[in-house]
């Protein structure tokens, strides 16, 4: 699942330190994230259409479009950054 890391520094303005091991970033988010915070940004790290996401999270668009604004700015929160890099 590095293609979750990779999903996280994308979405990150500013990284200082590298981000954790694949095991311990997920408890981390698991922590930190609603369920379908997680859910979503799995989804993007795996590729998944926005049209099966939203499906799969019983999301329309605007709901979505609203989930993912909010999950771009938790993990752009310097308290999660911390928790989140090594």
């Amino acid at each position: 699942m590095l293609t979750l890391n990779k999903e996280i520094e994308k979405h990150i303005k500013k990284l200082v330190n590298p981000l954790k091991e694949e095991d311990e970033l997920l408890q981390v988010l698991k922590r930190k994230l609603t369920k379908k915070e997680l859910k979503l940004l799995s989804g993007w790290a795996k590729n998944v259409p926005t049209e099966t996401i939203q499906k799969e999270l019983s999301l329309d668009e605007e709901q979505y479009a609203t989930l993912s604004t909010k999950l771009i700015k938790k993990l752009n929160q310097e308290k999660l950054k911390q928790e989140i890099c090594i």
